[in-house]
Protein backbone atom coordinates (compact mmCIF):
# COMPACT_ATOMS: atom_id res chain seq x y z
CA UNK A 1 0.00 0.00 0.00
CA UNK A 2 1.16 3.55 -0.79
CA UNK A 3 0.48 6.74 1.16
CA UNK A 4 -1.97 7.92 -1.50
CA UNK A 5 -4.02 4.75 -1.05
CA UNK A 6 -4.72 5.58 2.60
CA UNK A 7 -6.96 8.50 1.66
CA UNK A 8 -9.18 6.36 -0.55
CA UNK A 9 -10.03 3.90 2.23
CA UNK A 10 -13.25 3.88 4.25
CA UNK A 11 -13.07 6.49 6.98
CA UNK A 12 -12.46 4.18 9.94
CA UNK A 13 -9.80 2.16 8.14
CA UNK A 14 -7.35 5.05 7.79
CA UNK A 15 -5.63 4.77 11.17
CA UNK A 16 -5.15 0.96 11.19
CA UNK A 17 -3.87 1.05 7.61
CA UNK A 18 -1.56 3.98 8.35
CA UNK A 19 -0.09 2.23 11.39
CA UNK A 20 0.37 -1.00 9.45
CA UNK A 21 2.13 0.82 6.61
CA UNK A 22 4.44 2.63 9.07
CA UNK A 23 5.23 -0.69 10.76
CA UNK A 24 6.04 -2.35 7.45
CA UNK A 25 8.34 0.50 6.49
CA UNK A 26 10.17 0.29 9.80
CA UNK A 27 10.68 -3.43 9.36
CA UNK A 28 12.06 -2.73 5.90
CA UNK A 29 14.60 -0.36 7.44
CA UNK A 30 12.93 2.76 5.97
CA UNK A 31 12.74 4.65 9.24
CA UNK A 32 12.41 8.15 7.75
CA UNK A 33 9.53 7.08 5.53
CA UNK A 34 7.97 5.25 8.45
CA UNK A 35 8.11 8.39 10.58
CA UNK A 36 6.52 10.40 7.77
CA UNK A 37 3.65 7.93 7.46
CA UNK A 38 3.17 7.68 11.23
CA UNK A 39 2.80 11.47 11.44
CA UNK A 40 -0.05 11.57 8.89
CA UNK A 41 -3.26 12.89 10.41
CA UNK A 42 -6.55 11.14 9.98
CA UNK A 43 -8.77 13.37 7.77
CA UNK A 44 -11.82 15.03 9.21
CA UNK A 45 -15.09 13.53 8.00
CA UNK A 46 -15.71 16.44 5.62
CA UNK A 47 -12.17 16.28 4.21
CA UNK A 48 -12.47 12.52 3.81
CA UNK A 49 -15.74 12.99 1.89
CA UNK A 50 -14.07 15.49 -0.46
CA UNK A 51 -11.19 13.05 -1.02
CA UNK A 52 -13.71 10.39 -2.07
CA UNK A 53 -15.45 12.79 -4.47
CA UNK A 54 -12.16 13.71 -6.12
CA UNK A 55 -11.38 10.03 -6.62
CA UNK A 56 -14.79 8.91 -7.86
CA UNK A 57 -16.49 11.96 -9.46
CA UNK A 58 -13.75 13.18 -11.78
CA UNK A 59 -16.07 14.64 -14.43
CA UNK A 60 -18.10 16.61 -11.89
CA UNK A 61 -14.93 17.87 -10.18
CA UNK A 62 -13.56 19.03 -13.55
CA UNK A 63 -16.81 20.93 -14.17
CA UNK A 64 -16.47 22.53 -10.72
CA UNK A 65 -13.01 23.84 -11.58
CA UNK A 66 -14.17 25.14 -14.97
CA UNK A 67 -17.16 26.85 -13.37
CA UNK A 68 -14.91 28.45 -10.77
CA UNK A 69 -12.61 29.84 -13.47
CA UNK A 70 -15.58 31.30 -15.32
CA UNK A 71 -16.94 32.91 -12.15
CA UNK A 72 -13.60 34.49 -11.27
CA UNK A 73 -13.28 35.90 -14.78
CA UNK A 74 -16.80 37.33 -14.64
CA UNK A 75 -16.16 38.95 -11.24
CA UNK A 76 -12.93 40.51 -12.48
CA UNK A 77 -14.78 41.96 -15.47
CA UNK A 78 -17.48 43.51 -13.27
CA UNK A 79 -14.99 45.06 -10.85
CA UNK A 80 -13.03 46.45 -13.79
CA UNK A 81 -16.17 48.17 -15.06
CA UNK A 82 -16.45 46.15 -18.25
CA UNK A 83 -18.58 43.28 -16.99
CA UNK A 84 -21.96 42.02 -17.99
CA UNK A 85 -24.34 41.50 -15.08
CA UNK A 86 -26.18 38.71 -16.85
CA UNK A 87 -22.93 36.86 -17.53
CA UNK A 88 -21.92 37.19 -13.87
CA UNK A 89 -25.24 35.85 -12.64
CA UNK A 90 -24.99 32.91 -15.02
CA UNK A 91 -21.44 32.18 -13.80
CA UNK A 92 -22.59 32.29 -10.16
CA UNK A 93 -25.42 29.88 -10.93
CA UNK A 94 -23.07 27.52 -12.79
CA UNK A 95 -20.57 27.41 -9.91
CA UNK A 96 -23.31 26.84 -7.34
CA UNK A 97 -24.80 24.12 -9.49
CA UNK A 98 -21.43 22.35 -9.76
CA UNK A 99 -21.05 22.45 -5.96
CA UNK A 100 -24.62 21.17 -5.48
CA UNK A 101 -24.06 18.20 -7.81
CA UNK A 102 -21.03 17.08 -5.81
CA UNK A 103 -22.76 17.76 -2.49
CA UNK A 104 -25.57 15.41 -3.55
CA UNK A 105 -22.97 12.72 -4.27
CA UNK A 106 -21.43 13.33 -0.85
CA UNK A 107 -24.79 12.64 0.81
CA UNK A 108 -24.54 9.09 -0.49
CA UNK A 109 -21.34 8.46 1.49
CA UNK A 110 -21.89 6.52 4.72
CA UNK A 111 -20.32 6.79 8.14
CA UNK A 112 -18.84 3.75 9.86
CA UNK A 113 -22.21 2.97 11.48
CA UNK A 114 -24.01 3.09 8.15
CA UNK A 115 -25.60 6.54 8.42
CA UNK A 116 -25.47 9.27 5.81
CA UNK A 117 -23.30 12.29 6.46
CA UNK A 118 -24.96 14.97 8.59
CA UNK A 119 -26.18 18.28 7.12
CA UNK A 120 -23.35 20.05 8.98
CA UNK A 121 -20.74 17.83 7.32
CA UNK A 122 -22.35 18.32 3.91
CA UNK A 123 -22.18 22.09 4.44
CA UNK A 124 -18.46 21.82 5.21
CA UNK A 125 -18.01 19.70 2.10
CA UNK A 126 -19.77 22.39 0.04
CA UNK A 127 -17.58 25.12 1.58
CA UNK A 128 -14.47 23.14 0.65
CA UNK A 129 -15.67 22.61 -2.90
CA UNK A 130 -16.47 26.32 -3.20
CA UNK A 131 -12.94 27.14 -2.01
CA UNK A 132 -11.46 24.73 -4.56
CA UNK A 133 -13.48 26.38 -7.33
CA UNK A 134 -12.28 29.90 -6.54
CA UNK A 135 -8.83 29.62 -4.97
CA UNK A 136 -5.77 28.16 -6.71
CA UNK A 137 -4.06 26.97 -3.52
CA UNK A 138 -7.21 25.29 -2.23
CA UNK A 139 -7.74 23.69 -5.63
CA UNK A 140 -4.29 22.10 -5.57
CA UNK A 141 -4.91 20.68 -2.11
CA UNK A 142 -8.27 19.24 -3.14
CA UNK A 143 -7.02 17.94 -6.49
CA UNK A 144 -4.45 15.70 -4.78
CA UNK A 145 -7.22 13.74 -3.04
CA UNK A 146 -5.26 13.78 0.24
CA UNK A 147 -7.06 16.56 2.08
CA UNK A 148 -6.87 16.36 5.89
CA UNK A 149 -9.07 19.30 6.91
CA UNK A 150 -11.96 21.10 5.25
CA UNK A 151 -11.34 24.51 3.65
CA UNK A 152 -13.15 27.83 3.31
CA UNK A 153 -12.67 30.54 0.73
CA UNK A 154 -12.21 34.03 2.19
CA UNK A 155 -11.71 36.12 -0.95
CA UNK A 156 -14.16 38.25 -2.89
CA UNK A 157 -15.33 35.19 -4.77
CA UNK A 158 -16.90 33.87 -1.58
CA UNK A 159 -19.65 36.44 -1.91
CA UNK A 160 -21.19 34.20 -4.51
CA UNK A 161 -22.94 37.11 -6.23
CA UNK A 162 -22.26 40.39 -7.90
CA UNK A 163 -21.26 43.22 -5.53
CA UNK A 164 -24.08 45.60 -4.75
CA UNK A 165 -24.69 47.82 -7.70
CA UNK A 166 -22.27 45.94 -9.92
CA UNK A 167 -24.61 45.54 -12.81
CA UNK A 168 -23.96 45.76 -16.50
CA UNK A 169 -23.49 49.19 -17.90
CA UNK A 170 -25.08 49.26 -21.32
CA UNK A 171 -23.16 51.27 -23.82
CA UNK A 172 -24.65 54.63 -24.67
CA UNK A 173 -26.57 54.36 -27.89
CA UNK A 174 -25.49 56.65 -30.64
CA UNK A 175 -28.51 58.48 -31.88
CA UNK A 176 -28.87 58.99 -35.56
CA UNK A 177 -31.47 61.07 -37.28
CA UNK A 178 -32.39 61.46 -40.87
CA UNK A 179 -31.02 64.54 -42.51
CA UNK A 180 -33.61 67.23 -42.86
CA UNK A 181 -33.57 70.46 -44.67
CA UNK A 182 -31.67 73.15 -42.80
CA UNK A 183 -34.84 75.12 -42.26
CA UNK A 184 -36.42 72.24 -40.26
CA UNK A 185 -33.32 71.36 -38.15
CA UNK A 186 -32.65 74.84 -36.80
CA UNK A 187 -35.41 74.79 -34.20
CA UNK A 188 -34.89 71.12 -33.19
CA UNK A 189 -31.11 71.27 -32.66
CA UNK A 190 -31.05 72.99 -29.21
CA UNK A 191 -33.63 70.58 -27.77
CA UNK A 192 -31.83 67.55 -29.21
CA UNK A 193 -28.49 68.70 -27.79
CA UNK A 194 -29.98 69.24 -24.34
CA UNK A 195 -31.52 65.76 -24.35
CA UNK A 196 -28.24 64.15 -25.42
CA UNK A 197 -26.27 66.06 -22.79
CA UNK A 198 -28.74 65.08 -20.07
CA UNK A 199 -28.57 61.42 -21.10
CA UNK A 200 -24.78 61.52 -21.10
CA UNK A 201 -24.71 63.09 -17.61
CA UNK A 202 -27.12 60.48 -16.28
CA UNK A 203 -25.05 57.69 -17.81
CA UNK A 204 -21.83 59.03 -16.28
CA UNK A 205 -23.47 59.43 -12.87
CA UNK A 206 -24.86 55.89 -13.02
CA UNK A 207 -21.43 54.56 -13.96
CA UNK A 208 -19.82 56.42 -11.03
CA UNK A 209 -22.40 55.02 -8.60
CA UNK A 210 -21.88 51.49 -9.84
CA UNK A 211 -18.09 51.75 -9.57
CA UNK A 212 -18.31 53.24 -6.06
CA UNK A 213 -20.65 50.48 -4.92
CA UNK A 214 -18.42 47.82 -6.42
CA UNK A 215 -15.36 49.28 -4.66
CA UNK A 216 -17.24 49.45 -1.34
CA UNK A 217 -18.30 45.81 -1.69
CA UNK A 218 -14.73 44.80 -2.49
CA UNK A 219 -13.38 46.64 0.56
CA UNK A 220 -16.00 45.07 2.82
CA UNK A 221 -15.15 41.63 1.47
CA UNK A 222 -11.45 42.28 2.05
CA UNK A 223 -12.05 43.30 5.68
CA UNK A 224 -14.08 40.17 6.32
CA UNK A 225 -11.44 38.07 4.58
CA UNK A 226 -8.67 39.54 6.73
CA UNK A 227 -10.65 38.83 9.90
CA UNK A 228 -11.20 35.24 8.92
CA UNK A 229 -7.59 34.80 7.84
CA UNK A 230 -6.38 36.06 11.24
CA UNK A 231 -8.72 33.65 13.01
CA UNK A 232 -7.67 30.77 10.77
CA UNK A 233 -3.98 31.52 11.27
CA UNK A 234 -4.38 31.41 15.04
CA UNK A 235 -6.27 28.14 14.82
CA UNK A 236 -3.67 26.72 12.43
CA UNK A 237 -0.85 27.67 14.82
CA UNK A 238 -2.52 25.92 17.74
CA UNK A 239 -3.24 22.84 15.63
CA UNK A 240 0.34 22.73 14.33
CA UNK A 241 1.70 22.87 17.86
CA UNK A 242 -0.58 20.04 18.94
CA UNK A 243 0.43 18.02 15.88
CA UNK A 244 4.12 18.56 16.60
CA UNK A 245 3.70 17.42 20.19
CA UNK A 246 1.79 14.37 19.03
CA UNK A 247 4.45 13.59 16.42
CA UNK A 248 7.17 13.80 19.05
CA UNK A 249 5.21 11.52 21.35
CA UNK A 250 4.64 9.09 18.48
CA UNK A 251 8.34 9.07 17.60
CA UNK A 252 9.23 8.32 21.21
CA UNK A 253 6.61 5.58 21.34
CA UNK A 254 8.00 4.06 18.14
CA UNK A 255 11.49 4.06 19.62
CA UNK A 256 10.22 2.42 22.82
CA UNK A 257 8.34 -0.14 20.74
CA UNK A 258 11.45 -0.98 18.74
CA UNK A 259 13.45 -1.36 21.95
CA UNK A 260 10.78 -3.57 23.47
CA UNK A 261 10.63 -5.75 20.37
CA UNK A 262 14.42 -6.09 20.40
CA UNK A 263 14.37 -7.01 24.09
CA UNK A 264 11.61 -9.55 23.45
CA UNK A 265 13.56 -11.20 20.64
CA UNK A 266 16.70 -11.41 22.77
CA UNK A 267 14.77 -12.77 25.74
CA UNK A 268 13.14 -15.44 23.58
CA UNK A 269 16.52 -16.37 22.16
CA UNK A 270 17.95 -16.63 25.67
CA UNK A 271 15.01 -18.76 26.79
CA UNK A 272 15.40 -21.10 23.83
CA UNK A 273 19.10 -21.44 24.53
CA UNK A 274 18.45 -22.18 28.21
CA UNK A 275 15.83 -24.79 27.32
CA UNK A 276 18.26 -26.49 24.95
CA UNK A 277 20.92 -26.54 27.66
CA UNK A 278 18.46 -27.95 30.16
CA UNK A 279 17.44 -30.74 27.81
CA UNK A 280 21.10 -31.56 27.09
CA UNK A 281 21.84 -31.75 30.83
CA UNK A 282 18.93 -34.09 31.42
CA UNK A 283 20.17 -36.66 28.95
Amino acid sequence: MEIDDLYGLPFDEFVPARNALARDLRKAGKRDEAAEVAALRKPSVAAWAVDQLVRTQRKAVSELFDAGDALRAAQDDVLAGRGDGQTLRAAVARERGAVDVLAVSARGLLTADGHELSPTIIERVADTLHAAALDDEAREQVREGRLERELRHVGLGALGAAPAGATARPAAKKKTTARKPATNRTAEKPATNRTAERSAREERERARREQAEARAAARAAEREARRRVDHAERAQKVSAERRDRAAEALTEADAELDAAETELREAKAQLASAQDASRDAAR
